[in-house]
């Protein structure tokens, strides 16, 4: 019986493996992370495939804005003669698709992929210059989210990047913060191509750690804290069953001796 436990007791460490099945997005040991430059985590939000842009369209500098401001009816405003709505898109959102491009109106597809909401909103204002005078562009991105996993399993949340500038610390404190397992010195940004993703570490658990965390997030991005590794817990509850099987067969047999006897 003794041997038959030392075996299974073994067998549990032998690998990590066995004693943690749910532990996501491992590193091997010595792995070389990605170093989080100042030009990486402070770099504002890029627009990505798959994105949804909301451009509204303005000719003369935005000059409608202003006036439709001091309109308490904006429809009935536009009847009069047509000329505050002149030079305005309707709101719609248009998908970035997986080559970077985008089909918009009048321009037609256009290369937005990488920009900046700033360098986008610049370049389509010059793009539009040709058929608008001094065209005025409202853009902003919808859909765009992250996945945090803080610590324990079950606790992974799809955090929507409302605000242009989402930083690391505001993604885990949307998704609930750190749960009580979690690894505040082992944070993990992923972020780039799945096939081949630059994996950044973050330490959290001093004061040192805000200027990382304060890494403006870019869409799709990954953020994992890793959990602590409770070796003894684990295994009792690997071996518990087991155990308790092995006592219900051995009472059993007690049992049926007794009877004979």
């Amino acid at each position: 019986m003794r041997k038959i436990f030392y075996l299974f007791v073994l067998a549990a460490l032998a690998g990590c493996n066995a004693l943690y099945p749910s532990m996501m997005l491992k590193t091997p040991k010595n792995y070389q992370f990605d170093k989080l430059h100042d030009s990486i985590s402070a770099v504002n939000y890029k627009i990505s495939p798959n994105d949804f842009l909301n451009m509204r369209l303005f000719s003369q500098d935005g000059f409608h804005i202003i006036d439709l401001t001091n309109q308490s009816n904006t429809t009935g405003s536009s009847s009069g003669g047509g000329s505050s709505t002149a030079g305005i898109t309707t709101s719609i959102d248009y998908l970035v698709e997986s080559d970077g491009y985008v089909k918009l109106p009048v321009i037609g597809r256009t290369q937005v992929s990488g920009l900046t909401i700033r360098e986008a909103t610049e370049m389509l204002e010059k793009v539009y210059s040709k058929f608008y005078i001094r065209p005025y562009i409202l853009l902003a991105v919808d859909n765009r989210r992250v996945i945090v996993f803080p610590g324990d399993p079950g606790t992974a949340k799809v955090i929507p990047l409302v605000n242009n500038n989402t930083t690391v610390i505001e993604a885990l404190a949307l998704a609930g913060g750190l749960t009580e397992s979690g690894k505040a010195k082992e944070v993990k940004l992923i972020r780039g191509d799945p096939a081949k993703p630059q994996v950044y570490l973050i330490d959290l658990a001093t004061i040192s750690g805000i200027k990382e965390g304060n890494t403006i997030l870019q869409a799709n991005d990954i953020i994992y804290v890793t959990p602590q590794r409770r070796p003894t817990l684990a295994l009792l509850e690997r071996i518990t069953p087991v155990l308790t099987g092995i006592t219900t067969i051995l009472l059993t047999i007690v049992l049926i001796k007794g009877t004979k006897l």
